[in-house]
């Protein structure tokens, strides 16, 4: 491992992006690390002992096995996207602006549509490497897995002795909170918010892919979860369950993947769903 950090370069970026494990905007002609590896950057601050962590984390072969190869790198997807997407609006500012071009992108900012892909992508980065350093003979995890017949995709899976969780990735701001409404007279409503924004709609899209693993895993426990990357948690009954998806944050998840406990074949399991969802 020694020898792939030693092919890193350091060197002043021609574009802009995002240190993928601190996840500080970085912009143009600003000093970074590129990583040959996973073919992204980093902060020069940030650790070199840190980087190899998540690199081994990516590169070994999985202690349970993996038919596809690969345990899919987390948030590859949707930093792909955030690089097209970047490229083709400096593209279309260096034509607007011709021999300019390059000043008008260093001075524009990135468009809001562009930059909410590069913030998911670390949100899930970050939720990925933590997801992998819990890897054993009784977890296993699965990154970015694509959705047969869709263009939409499963950030994490993780299949532990007592069954299979099916794990949602975001990193926003604000608290996350479950707001009940109607009740006796109404119907009972329950609304997922973080800060003023409402993501009730993420809980719907986790209960699908919730029912895309069960037709692979057959009577296997499957868990839904929502994990808010950067949410401002409080300290005291902060977590939550609605609808049967869990809403919690990195560590609180962790806690309960490690505590499962089951007789669920955890090697023969990941090996279906690896098989059926592959890399995206």
């Amino acid at each position: 491992m020694g020898d792939d950090l030693a092919d890193d370069k350091r060197m002043k970026l021609r574009y802009a992006g995002v240190c993928r494990l601190c996840g500080v905007a970085l912009p143009a002609r600003e000093e970074a690390v590129y990583e040959r590896i996973t073919k992204t950057v980093r902060c020069v601050e940030c650790p070199a002992e840190a980087a190899e962590v998540l690199v081994e984390s990516e590169t070994q072969p999985s202690p349970v096995g993996d038919v596809s190869g690969d345990s899919g790198v987390a948030g590859s997807s949707a930093r792909r996207e955030y690089e097209r997407r970047k490229a083709k609006d400096e593209e279309r500012l260096r034509r607007k602006w011709g021999k300019l071009g390059g000043i008008a992108v260093a001075l524009s900012d990135e468009k809001q549509s562009t930059k909410a892909w590069g913030t998911g992508a670390v949100g899930e980065e970050r939720l990925g490497a933590r997801l992998d350093s819990l890897a054993s003979v009784s977890i296993a995890v699965l990154h970015d897995r694509r959705i047969p017949g869709s263009k939409a995709n499963i950030d994490h899976i993780a299949i532990t002795a007592s069954g299979v969780w099916v794990i949602d990735a975001k990193r926003y701001k604000g608290r996350p909170e479950l707001k009940i409404e109607g009740g006796i007279l109404r119907p009972r409503v329950e609304k997922v918010l973080v800060g003023r924004r409402d993501c009730t709609k993420l809980v719907d899209g986790v209960l699908k892919q919730i029912d895309l693993v069960r037709e692979v895993v057959g009577d296997i426990p499957v868990t839904g979860a929502l994990c808010f990357v950067e949410a401002d948690w409080p300290l005291i009954g902060s977590a939550f369950t609605t609808r049967g998806v869990h809403a919690l944050w990195p560590k609180r998840l962790a806690k309960l993947l490690v505590e499962a406990e089951g007789p669920v074949d955890v090697p023969v399991t990941r090996e279906a769903l690896a098989s059926h969802f592959r890399p995206a």
